[in-house]
């Protein structure tokens, strides 16, 4: 003879929840439902009113068995419901940072499959060469870093890369609203200083302290500030002629009958 036990009393065992979450130092609040969890178990749920969890609900799952009359209590969990306040998705926090977050003090450590970065034994071709393959002093001194003289890592080739595109792409690039509008670019400028390397041909940094001074702009950058303009001749606006506001045109006036001035 098979055993079935009563489910109507797990739907019914509302108190027994209840008393559950009181015991464990929760307020839950008005029942909302019951559900059936499985043969022999059932979910109460109650409304949680916890700050910061709009929404929520308390479930009590209640558990019976074939020939026994106790009823026990399985789990106690707190559960969002359908209109509940959830927090965003976890990002790792190597996703989610971004340039800018660095402040001082910060401490960030670049992983060591870092696709930037290659061990300095690796020839990154970072070198710059002249077409004539002469040599030039800070070329071998930059050459011997790249060998591994003082760093234990070097900027990759796809480092280098999307470093560039970033650049490019970005304020100091050759189409920003800025270098449009400039009639020279950095390429012929007395305050451009090429970098070193395989960037040079493309990239400098700024030294016009009125301008993008200590930033990276790309060659075909350009601003108003460029060495080569020329001041604007004569005097007063280049745009309209000097007014003389020193000449007074003096006015007679007389009184006429009525008392009205006439000139």
């Amino acid at each position: 003879m098979t055993l079935v036990f009563d489910g109507d009393r797990l739907l019914a065992a509302a108190d027994v929840a209840r008393t559950a979450l009181v015991e464990d130092g929760q307020r839950p609040g008005r029942h909302l439902e019951s559900t059936p969890e499985g043969e022999w178990a059932v979910a109460h749920y109650f409304e949680a009113d916890l700050p910061g969890y709009r929404g929520w609900q308390w479930c009590v799952v209640v558990a019976g068995a074939p020939g026994h009359d106790e009823i026990t209590v399985s789990e106690i969990v707190l559960l969002p419901g359908e209109d509940s306040l959830l927090a965003p998705n976890w990002v790792p926090w190597n996703e989610r940072i971004a340039a800018g977050d660095l402040t001082p003090g910060d401490m960030l450590a670049a992983e060591p499959d870092d696709h930037r970065l290659v061990p300095n034994q690796i020839d990154t071709a970072d070198e710059f060469r002249f077409d004539d393959d002469t040599a030039d002093p800070d070329d071998i001194g930059q050459i011997a870093g790249e060998i591994g003289l003082g760093r234990r890592r070097l900027l990759s080739p796809e480092g280098r890369e999307e470093a560039a595109q970033r650049w490019h792409d970005g304020d100091f690039g050759p189409h920003s609203d800025m270098a449009t509008a400039a009639p020279f670019n950095c390429a012929t400028c007395g305050f451009y200083v090429p970098l070193a390397g395989a960037l040079r041909p493309a990239f400098g940094v700024c030294a016009n302290e009125y301008s993008a001074d200590g930033h990276v702009v790309a060659a075909g950058y350009g601003c108003g500030a460029h060495s080569d303009v020329a001041a604007p001749r004569g005097q007063g606006s280049p745009a309209y002629d000097a007014f003389d506001d020193g000449v007074v045109e003096i006015v007679a006036v007389t009184a006429d009958s009525g008392g009205d001035a006439v000139s």
